[in-house]
């Protein structure tokens, strides 16, 4: 099984260009909203170290939004809760799919969290600040602030883009985006 890791900046298409390679995505940010919704211990414990805004199962996102907006360091207390909840999730994906000969990870923090290994192949995707910071704003509960923070705790792109083995250019056209993944997956079956 060859293992792709999809690395880039916030609102670069990290998540779109996964699903164009037509094989299983892990998409931790759908798995985190899944814990929130059904993992009762994940609520316990942010209910323990939020209690004046965690009160019900399931968590509401909205809710930890406001706990963000209150004091942007309360990101990293979070993380520490949620993230080991992930990693067991990946696992059981890459496990689950072994037989698979391609998988994709849609990790936001995939290195910062160690998650990747040497075998994997890592995919950077670059695209126009200007166009990503347009697209951004027009997320539903997007914050200036919480982004920053978020930026705060990632590796440069610069960095990332250095220990990629592909990068592709999003011009966010779909014609392109096809023909890059079409590229790179045949490239990375064939070795």
């Amino acid at each position: 099984m060859k293992i792709i890791g999809i690395l880039g900046d916030i609102g670069s298409g990290k998540t779109f260009i996964s699903r164009k390679f037509d094989c299983p995505v892990f998409n931790a940010d759908n798995e985190v909203s899944k814990i929130y919704e059904t993992n009762y211990s994940c609520f316990k414990k942010l209910n323990k170290k939020f209690p004046e805004n965690i009160k019900k199962f399931p968590v509401v996102k909205n809710e930890l939004i406001k706990i963000l907006k209150k004091d942007v360091r309360n990101l990293k207390k979070i993380i520490k809760i949620v993230h080991p909840i992930v990693r067991v999730k990946m696992n059981k994906f890459l496990k689950k799919n072994s037989k698979r000969r391609l998988v994709v990870l849609d990790i936001p923090l995939l290195i910062e969290n160690k998650l990747n290994k040497k075998k994997h192949i890592l995919l950077y995707i670059e695209a126009n600040m200007k166009k990503i910071q347009y697209r951004l704003k027009k997320r539903k509960n997007f914050d200036k602030k919480i982004y920053k923070e978020l930026k705060k705790i990632q590796i440069s792109a610069k960095k990332k883009k250095k220990l990629s083995n592909y990068v592709i250019n999003n011009d966010f056209k779909i014609n392109k985006v096809m023909k890059d993944v079409k590229f790179i997956k045949n490239k990375i079956l064939k070795k």
